[in-house]
């Protein structure tokens, strides 16, 4: 089953909590900025709905990296969950990418999920190796930890991250629920995140309301915004987004990657995307490309 993904939204309060108490911290220690800078885009590149209407209506599925990197600025690179990119890949990605995008690659699952950051120092160092090899276009990282990867564990996550570059902007999305059971807990998590100049994920699902935990560790906002396929709400939640966005952007916020998620198939994320966009240059004074989307072209009966 897709993470936090519920059938009935009736039986939910989607309502946007308030911002934890240490984003105090953080606001106190950086001076706002005038130009923040947003990167937004979905989750995949490769859906032939897209067809013309992301892409033109032509397209062949080779293509299709290269006319995402001209709609969108970024991507949730999910496809290194699943395999660290060879050369090639690496290369490719460069090849299609336009000025100022970035990808934004998610660690593999055999270091977070298999072997749960224990014992995957040549595991680690191939893979920074290789997302280090895109360059100006590589963007955040993101450690998605197993949803058994409990508190008990911080230790052996306080080692990893480490170990890690300092160069490397990493972002941690924790799913146990016992991260987020008690404040205190949860405000000690942030401020060792801190200490250590890690980021921290932020996921907005219907399903699990715990993960959308409203704190950061740093003025660089890393958000997973998983839609329901069109619903209504999908709209009036990314309105309350685009205020509180325009709240931290004021207090200090620097740097924020927003990817959306239409859900299922993500065939809905594109408008959904352009949506956000629109309303973060109305409100928030910015002023981020808008993809261009064609009206799809239904084949069937005239009458």
């Amino acid at each position: 089953m897709e993470f936090g993904k519920i059938h009935n939204l009736d039986t939910v309060n989607l309502t946007l909590p308030p911002g934890s108490a240490f984003n105090a911290r953080v606001w106190a220690g950086v001076e706002p900025t005038k130009r923040p800078t947003v990167f937004i885009g979905g989750p995949i590149w490769a859906n032939k709905d897209y067809v013309g209407k992301v892409y033109p209506s032509n397209a062949k599925e080779k293509d299709f990296l290269h006319y995402y990197t001209r709609q969108f600025n970024t991507i949730e690179l999910n496809l290194t969950h699943y395999q660290i990119p060879t050369v090639g890949m690496i290369e490719k990605w460069k090849a299609e990418a336009t000025e100022r995008f970035t990808y934004c690659p998610k660690f593999p699952q055999i270091i977070s999920h298999e072997r749960q950051l224990v014992a995957t120092e040549g595991l680690t160092e191939e893979f920074v190796n290789a997302v280090f090899g895109l360059e100006e276009f590589l963007g955040m990282t993101f450690l998605q930890l197993p949803p058994m990867f409990g508190p008990d564990k911080w230790p052996v996550l306080e080692t990893y991250l480490k170990s890690l570059p300092d160069e490397l902007d990493v972002a941690v999305e924790f799913r146990h629920p016992d991260w987020f059971s008690k404040a205190a807990l949860w405000q000690q998590t942030l401020e060792r995140l801190y200490a250590l100049r890690r980021h921290v994920v932020i996921t907005d699902v219907a399903g699990r309301r715990d993960v959308l935990h409203m704190g950061l560790s740093s003025p660089v906002l890393t958000l997973r915004f998983i839609a329901n396929e069109g619903h209504s709400t999908d709209y009036t939640r990314t309105d309350t987004w685009i205020q509180r966005l325009k709240t931290w952007f004021d207090k200090g916020l620097q740097t924020a990657y927003l990817f959306v998620h239409g859900g299922g198939d993500n065939d809905t994320a594109p408008e959904l995307i352009l949506y956000w966009i629109r309303e973060l240059n109305k409100h928030c004074g910015l002023n981020l490309r808008e993809p261009v989307l064609q009206p799809k072209v239904v084949q069937g009966s005239l009458f």
